[in-house]
């Protein structure tokens, strides 16, 4: 069970996944000890997953990002477990869902530019066995980023 401090605790740390004991102490009005504590019980229990550093694509020169949606034409376990190893193997893919409606997945893809995109979707994607179709979408501009879950 959560209380506010942990919620506060969370909510911090989304922002600043650097924070030491002490800066969360000092946010959440308790000593060090008593936040490195909540902290520890909160990535047991596995409300906190990892930490990780964001970087920023453009600077990577991944200028691409685009989502894929896919079409299967062919659904069974086997076909289903085999795409799954397909995205898990490519690091472009850097998130995929499965979903309802007419697509089955939804990939967000990072690429350097317009020709590996091309690659990746007309050499590795489509001839798949069990994908039909894919419809691309490349983002023009990203209006926000990835954000913090309301906690």
């Amino acid at each position: 069970m959560l209380d506010a401090a942990d919620i506060k605790l969370l909510a911090y740390l989304q922002k600043n996944a650097q924070a030491t004991a002490q800066d969360l102490g000092e946010a959440l009005n308790l000593s060090p000890s008593q936040a490195g504590r909540r902290r520890q019980r909160l990535e047991a229990e596995g409300y906190i997953e990892s930490y990780v550093a964001r970087l920023d694509p453009n600077k990577l020169g991944l200028a691409v990002q685009c989502f894929v949606q896919v079409h299967l034409h062919s659904h069974g376990p086997e076909n289903g477990a085999s795409f799954a190893r397909l995205v898990a193997s490519r690091p472009e893919i850097t998130s995929a869902w499965t979903m309802t409606g007419e697509a089955d997945y939804l990939l967000r893809v990072f690429c350097h530019d317009l020709q590996e995109l091309n690659t990746l979707l007309h050499e590795v994607i489509l001839p798949h066995q069990a994908v039909g179709r894919v419809h691309s979408q490349i983002v023009m501009a990203q209006l926000k980023r990835d954000s913090p879950l309301p906690v």
